[in-house]
């Protein structure tokens, strides 16, 4: 098993120090739970250099003052750690044989990935993860924001999960990324649509037509939805479209590292997986699972 989607920090803190001991302990705590290799995804819009390049985006949505004055605080209150310090640590921890990959986690900035891959393209990234966290720039998966949880009561949840669709549509048909990351985030406040089969079958096709591999993550058990990412009809039209697949915990300390891996590998096995994607400096390769 693997764990590709791990973060240094909490949302919580605006920055931490990096240290190899870190990444050492991770791996450490992924070993314990039967995980052989880890990958740390850090947000892109932790770093300066990304914030800088792509500028006061969420100005071009349209929505309240509010909502654009909270998004213009989130991603200051973020942006502090310097993407050359981040990619040597983990580069530098990789050298001392620690089993870690290098890689990123992407939000979807529309009409910007152009720029975005300019940026990742100059640096020795293994994988990228390709996320939908905010549409226009209500981040809908702030669940202890009281403003971004507000907004759900105020539109209709069929219309929520389309506006997520269309952003996973359009991130995937870029193919600047590699994975993409818990692929119904959308329900993660468990805002579910009667019937989801028709987004289901979106996000299958999309990532299938870009040859993007989906993830299944247990970090859907941990929030109120209480399902791992994807659902079980989703990670079935996966399989059944040929989508690889990534395993991951979503951690952002090392409590969580791993979390829940025997539980994720038997729901893998059950839906008939048999190989995990692997990735190495952005090329992807098959393992047993």
């Amino acid at each position: 098993m693997r764990d590709y989607h791990l973060h240094l920090w909490p949302h919580d803190d605006a920055e931490g120090p990096l240290s190899i001991e870190q990444l050492a302990a991770y791996c450490e705590q992924a070993a314990r739970r039967g995980v052989s290799e880890i990958a740390i995804t850090e947000h892109l819009f932790r770093f300066p250099q990304a914030t800088d390049l792509l500028g006061p985006f969420w100005q071009e949505a349209t929505s309240s003052d509010e909502m654009k004055a909270s998004m213009a605080a989130y991603v200051a209150h973020h942006s502090s750690v310097d993407l050359d310090a981040y990619v040597e640590l983990i580069s530098s921890a990789k050298a001392q044989g620690l089993p870690v990959k290098l890689g990123l986690e992407v939000d979807y900035y529309r009409g910007h990935m152009d720029k975005v891959s300019a940026l990742v393209d100059d640096y020795p990234f293994d994988l990228l993860l390709g996320s939908v966290h905010w549409v226009g720039n209500w981040r809908f998966d702030e669940l202890d924001d009281a403003l971004q949880m507000a907004e759900w009561d105020t539109r209709r949840i069929d219309t929520c999960w389309d506006l997520y669709c269309e952003a996973l549509e359009e991130l995937a048909a870029t193919r600047s990324v590699d994975v993409l990351a818990h692929p119904d985030l959308i329900k993660v406040a468990g805002r579910i649509p009667a019937h989801p089969t028709e987004w289901w079958d979106r996000i299958a096709e999309a990532t299938k037509n870009a040859d993007l591999a989906g993830e299944l993550s247990s970090a859907g058990w941990r929030k109120p939805v209480g399902e791992q990412y994807p659902a079980l009809p989703l990670l079935e039209r996966f399989l059944a479209a040929g989508v690889p697949l990534t395993t991951a915990s979503d951690a952002h300390d090392v409590s969580f590292v791993g979390a829940q891996v025997e539980e994720l590998e038997a729901l893998a096995r059950a839906a008939g997986v048999t190989h995990l994607a692997s990735f190495d400096r952005r090329q992807r390769q098959e393992v047993a699972l």
